[in-house]
């Protein structure tokens, strides 16, 4: 192994030793504490330490890096004190996730550090929407994502890639390729002979480094840093690495062939290295002892302080808290006086985008054909000629991405907003808002200030694809709020609200209202607090709770059938959904219809149809009654659709309650 130590200076190659040499100690710990059965799971480094060490120490410290599991350099070299860390791995309140996650799972904003989820790729495109905030604040930063030879197959890869070429963005995506995704080997991954090849599909420059040698990895990334500032275009490393242990300990390491280990344990990185400054006359015994005696007493006093910590008591309270960043909004009263114009859905729902691009300078819009097009629905048209096209962003068809870039444009204290085309392709990026907005600020402390607007809903015979109902999805989902409003006022008030609340919205809208309802709508900007219903009739006989078209097809059948008193709560808020308001409804009738535009079977009519029989039975004079479509995909035929749809069932609902 060749070490051109030209560009260095002897401190900073001493520096660079100390910090390869600090995870692989602590590793070594850890694998005794293992087998002693002190620590309950480990996964190892040894070997690929360079990669992290080098690439971290060439960054600035507040320049964002995207870590796996095998990254323990990257948090050392941040210098993250051992003591936090053990805290962490095991499992204590004081480390830094509250003991929520595992070992490498976790962030911290203070070190520059986003936090790994198990599904790998998704990194890739926060590092995204982290360099994008750079880019548009004019920075002279990058962000870095860590990616396995094994994530480069998965979608996210190619998606985040993609993206970053396509905006120019200043990313270094930095693959460690240790020859193997858990036991599958390179050559049942890809055929490609180097990994790196791949970024010519991309338009992207790519260079293949030594991963075991420290110095060519710094002058790596230091020069691949100062491409991505000056031509503020991203780039593709592969660094070629191995692991010397197990995917992780439990897995073993049968599946390698030993002469494998044989070669790569002469290209070991700190042995190679610390051979190298000792024939230099760099460094000698007596510094090399000094160096390793200070990461010893620092690794024992850590794990004084991390075993001697107590138990986690849970907190109830505190675990349902965390899961929201706290939020107090601050609505808007609407009084009669108010100037207020007649808008159809779709513009109300328009004004509030401007009004709130206007109010917050550091919220972007994206989506798929968004800009000059003015999306597929024209909710857009006219916002990139007033705001410009680095707010108003047309999007490649990931939506993966595309989420992961707006949770990093969050990181960067920006807010995103991003158009799914149709609420039917959120499956494409499910992963993202599922396991990566909902979760993060449970998880370490990030919140994700992102919008993600869904046309949603069936009537205009659009079929299987572009017409599913898929709002329970995501209730189900702790960390999402739901709104899904009916009339254009509850529209702009509701979106506008989504953009000043911190947490992450999913936004319903029915495609069906976007041109067909028409009300009378505020002017300025205002507000309409998330969580909770508003009341469109009351009622005596029969309390139809309901929310989307849903409002509208209760309020029609409330005119045809005057001989019953109805009362109409319009939910408008599916998570957290108003409890208060629902249990107002069934004690001023008794009778409750639970009525949506959702398949039966999992919608969200069967949760409130178990939160009232649990806590307002004593109020209920009948069985409570579902109405809601079909069990089937949306057909395409518009008698079919017709069918499908709850609406055709709601006489038949109604008058079954009314029968006791």
């Amino acid at each position: 192994m060749q070490f051109d130590h030209k560009h260095f200076d002897k401190d900073l190659l001493i520096q660079l030793y100390a910090g390869l040499v600090k995870p692989r100690m602590i590793e070594e710990k850890m694998l005794i504490l293992l087998r002693q059965g002190r620590v309950s799971k480990w996964f190892s480094g040894i070997g690929q330490e360079a990669i992290a060490v080098g690439a971290t120490m060439a960054l600035d410290s507040d320049e964002y890096i995207m870590p796996l599991h095998r990254n323990l350099g990257v948090f050392t070299a941040r210098k993250m004190p051992f003591s936090k860390l053990f805290l962490q791995w095991q499992g204590k309140k004081e480390g830094y996730s509250k003991g929520r996650e595992r070992s490498f799972h976790f962030g911290s904003n203070e070190h520059h550090i986003c936090g790994m989820i198990s599904h790998l790729g998704p990194q890739l495109a926060i590092a995204d929407g982290i360099a994008l905030a750079h880019k548009l604040q004019k920075e002279q930063k990058v962000s870095l994502a860590f990616s396995g030879d094994g994530g480069t197959s998965e979608g996210d890869f190619h998606e985040a890639l993609n993206t970053a070429a396509v905006w120019g963005l200043p990313v270094i995506f930095l693959i460690e390729n240790n020859g193997y995704g858990l036991s599958t080997p390179s050559s049942e991954q890809f055929i490609c002979k180097q990994l790196a090849d791949k970024a010519v599909g991309y338009g992207m420059a790519s260079k293949i480094i030594d991963g075991n040698n420290i110095l060519e990895v710094y002058q790596a990334i230091k020069e691949a840093r100062e491409y991505c500032i000056t031509e503020q275009k991203p780039i593709l490393i592969e660094a070629m690495t191995f692991r010397m242990r197990g995917h992780e300990e439990a897995s073993g390491v049968k599946y390698v062939p030993k002469e494998l280990f044989e070669l790569w344990g002469k290209k070991d990185p700190v042995q190679n290295y610390e051979d190298f400054l000792k024939k230099e006359n760099i460094i000698d015994d007596a510094q090399i002892a000094a160096i390793r005696e200070a990461i010893q007493q620092e690794i024992e006093a850590g794990l004084e302080i991390g075993f001697a910590a107590e138990a986690i008591k849970p907190d109830t309270a505190e675990e349902v808290a965390d899961v929201f960043v706290p939020y107090k909004a601050e609505n808007t009263v609407i009084t009669d006086s108010c100037a207020k114009s007649e808008k159809k859905f779709i513009q109300a729902i328009s004004d509030a985008m401007r009004q709130a691009m206007e109010r917050h300078p550091k919220l972007v819009l994206m989506g798929q054909d968004i800009a000059e097009y003015g999306g597929a629905f024209k909710v857009t048209e006219g916002m990139m000629e007033q705001f410009g096209k680095e707010r108003v962003r047309n999007t490649p068809l990931c939506e993966s991405a595309i989420i992961g870039t707006a949770l990093g444009l969050s990181i960067k204290g920006y807010k995103a907003m991003m158009e799914m085309q149709f609420a039917d392709f959120a499956t494409v990026g499910f992963n993202q808002i599922i396991n990566n907005l909902a979760k993060i600020h449970y998880r370490w402390g990030q919140n994700a200030d992102v919008v993600v607007r869904m046309p949603t809903g069936a009537g205009v015979g659009a079929g299987p694809f572009h017409s599913q109902s898929n709002e329970a999805w995501f209730t189900h989902t702790p960390g999402l709020k739901v709104v899904y409003p009916s009339t254009p006022e509850d529209a702009k008030g509701l979106l506008l609200a989504s953009f000043e609340d911190p947490n992450p919205v999913i936004f319903f809208e029915h495609k069906a209202l976007y041109r067909s309802v028409s009300g009378q709508v505020p002017d300025d900007y205002y507000t309409i607090e998330i969580g909770k219903a508003r009341l469109v009739q009351e009622g005596s006989d029969v309390s139809i709770i309901t929310y989307g078209s849903g409002v509208h097809w209760a309020t029609d059948y409330a005119k045809q059938h005057p001989e019953f008193s109805i009362d109409i709560l319009d939910l408008r808020t599916l998570s957290p959904l108003d409890y208060e308001a629902i249990e107002a409804s069934v004690k001023r009738t008794g009778k409750v219809l639970l009525l949506h535009e959702d398949c039966l079977m999992g919608g969200i009519g069967g949760e409130i149809s178990a939160w009232i029989s649990e806590n307002c039975f004593q109020y209920l004079d009948a069985p409570i009654v579902r109405c809601a479509s079909l069990d089937t995909p949306i057909p395409f035929a518009i008698e079919l659709e017709q069918n499908f749809l709850a609406k055709g069932r709601l006489d038949e609902s109604v008058q079954k309650l009314m029968q006791f």
